[in-house]
């Protein structure tokens, strides 16, 4: 298998859908030696932040000379970034030489009559094999839908299971009300495991403390509201907690504080464990923490920032950000939705700070939200809304609608699908523009 016929494959196996439970995984990974029992793992779940929270948790690990595996879902720029060992991405012939193990143990289930497995619960498996192989000292595990019925809720070996944020987000699979939602995500917590939660509605937080109960897990709470000395900013953010005083991130976005005070409480548990970790390593590692596609500066003159908030929960906090940090700018949008999602309500908690909204259709065919109806839905409530029928077009039109006005901030939010293109686009834009003055701008 070459990296072609692996992409190939793994498009292939979108016809088998998502499937919940753990059966078929069991199953997939028992042919494969159960790789999953032999690492450690810290499993994220959460409506929002499970990704930053992941970066800022992995990043101080790195710093502190442990061998880190990082699973992440879904992907910005590369596919390869769903699998990654101290940062750096799986290669290609790695990542071929794990498929071709896990397709063979598939093909194999499927030739017995037994479900295939879905491209996640491949995906998943080939993980498994890559970390084991790479003898990482611990796993960051970031749950692609839920809790109890993900793929890669087969782990065993928690040391620490964390909550982000849980809100109202794939309703027609994990539930209808916030109780519902939080039960399923409660099922990552095993049997006397650490439990860190970002602070949750209070029906949120019973379900999981009950939870911690049950499995005689330790739970804590990480507490925002405890975050002292708080200073934001566009490229440096400081706040203290705890022990630690004046810690410092770089990832913008007033919600990052709550992300970083959720990270914070993982590695302190994991101290408790047996990872310690010295304080000038959590300082470094909270610095070095990047997380591309939210909140993410991709552009300057003008200012131009790439978000990934794609659900009601997440869309509030971008337009708190936006109120925050961009008081009395010219604010234009542009915006790529995926049908499934509740995009009427991430419209109407951000259209009243923009000027002006490009909508783009992102690439995930049967799943995007065309430009064209997205555009029909911002009108209900904003009359300024132009299509555009590529990404490369929605650029350009942002740029000539921003002019030369450095009081302008362009704002690409939505489906991380199309994001990792405009990301390539902007930064392609700014290359050769740099080229051309023969210095950066």
């Amino acid at each position: 298998m070459n990296y072609r016929r692996a992409m190939e494959y793994i498009e292939e196996l979108q016809q088998y859908g998502s499937v919940m439970g753990l059966t078929t995984m069991q199953e997939l990974c028992a042919r494969l030696g159960n790789p999953q029992d032999r690492l450690k793992y810290v499993h994220i779940a959460g409506t929002n932040g499970k990704g930053s929270v992941l970066a800022y948790v992995s990043t101080v690990l790195q710093q502190a000379g442990y061998r880190v595996g990082r699973y992440i879902s879904p992907t910005v720029k590369e596919y390869r970034e769903r699998f990654q060992v101290d940062g750096k991405m799986i290669t290609q012939s790695g990542l071929c030489k794990y498929l071709e193990q896990v397709r063979e143990a598939a093909e194999a289930m499927a030739a017995q009559g037994l479900p295939h497995p879905t491209s996640f619960e491949v995906e998943t498996a080939a993980a498994f094999l890559f970390f084991l192989d790479k003898k990482c000292d611990i796993v960051v595990l970031e749950t692609g839908l839920g809790g109890a019925l993900d793929a890669t809720n087969i782990v065993t070996t928690t040391l620490v299971a964390a909550f982000t944020s849980v809100s109202m987000d794939h309703m027609g699979i994990l539930g209808d009300s916030l109780t519902q939602i939080a039960a399923a995500k409660s099922g990552i917590i095993k049997n006397k495991c650490y439990v860190i939660s970002a602070r949750q509605d209070a029906e949120v937080m019973k379900v999981l403390r009950q939870a911690a109960l049950l499995r005689k897990a330790k739970f804590f709470t990480a507490d925002v509201s405890r975050a002292k000395n708080v200073r934001y900013g566009l490229t440096k953010q400081t706040f203290s907690y705890d022990k630690y005083k004046n810690l410092e991130i770089t990832v913008p976005g007033q919600f990052q504080i709550e992300n970083a005070v959720v990270a914070l409480e993982v590695l302190m548990a994991l101290g408790k464990l047996g990872y310690p970790v010295a304080e000038q390593q959590m300082r470094q590692g909270f610095a070095l923490t990047r997380w591309r596609g939210r909140f993410d500066i991709i552009g300057k003159n003008p200012l131009f920032i790439a978000d990934g908030a794609h659900n009601e929960d997440a869309s509030e906090k971008l337009a708190d950000s936006i109120r925050f940090y961009f008081t009395n700018k010219r604010i234009i949008y542009i915006m790529g939705m995926l049908k499934d999602k509740e995009y009427d309500k991430v419209i109407r908690n951000t259209y009243e700070l923009a000027e002006h909204v490009i909508a783009v259709t992102p690439p995930l065919p049967g799943r995007a939200l065309p430009a064209y109806d997205l555009a029909q839905a911002v009108r209900e409530y904003h009359d300024s809304v132009t299509v555009a029928d590529s990404v490369q077009e929605a650029v350009e039109m942002a740029y000539l609608l921003a002019g030369q006005d450095k009081d302008c901030v362009i704002i690409a939010f939505g489906s991380l699908s199309y994001l990792g293109e405009l990301i390539d686009v902007v930064e392609h834009r700014d290359t050769i523009r740099r080229d051309s003055h023969g210095r950066p701008e």
